[in-house]
């Protein structure tokens, strides 16, 4: 195989697990907003923490996915992403979600710890990390509509100034 088609496989396969990643994350983000509005029982934790797990493992195949197909020269390259408004749109929602994730991500965190040494978790802010959940899940979605129209064409700051 030369480099092209080397380069071209590789970029499907970042493809591939950016698109799994998404099908991994979505349902667990789902899972773990259901996980929280149920019973927070030791069985209901486990299941609060393993969806969590699910959830960080495909965030971070996702974004370091995203991050190679934008600037590892598999895709479109670099300067298509950096002149898309929609990319840029894209990557402020996914910082956004980053920044909601902060306090379920340390909140779990504690749980973790506390099981760990045998003691019952704090569970006082399961109500807003189920709310953050929510919020997290939506905007989830929203960042794949603008990824769609991105990879359409849409959004190249080119366009604009015609």
């Amino acid at each position: 195989m030369n480099s092209f088609n080397s380069i071209r496989a590789a970029a499907a396969v970042l493809s591939a697990l950016h698109l799994l990643a998404l099908g991994v994350g979505l349902p667990a983000v789902f899972l773990r907003g259901r996980a929280l509005r149920g019973t927070l029982d030791a069985a209901g934790i486990r299941r609060v923490l393993t969806a969590d797990n699910l959830w960080g493992v495909a965030a971070l195949v996702w974004i370091l996915t995203g991050l190679l197909r934008a600037f590892g020269g598999f895709e479109k390259g670099s300067e298509y992403y950096l002149h898309n408004w929609l990319f840029h749109l894209k990557l402020g929602l996914v910082i956004l979600v980053l920044l909601l994730e902060l306090m379920p991500m340390l909140t779990f965190m504690r749980w973790r710890i506390a099981l760990a040494k045998d003691e019952v978790p704090d569970l006082s802010s399961a109500r807003l990390l189920y709310t953050l959940n929510h919020i997290e899940m939506a905007l989830v979605g929203v960042i794949v509509f603008v990824a769609a129209f991105m990879a359409r064409g849409f959004g190249l700051i080119h366009y604009l100034i015609r």
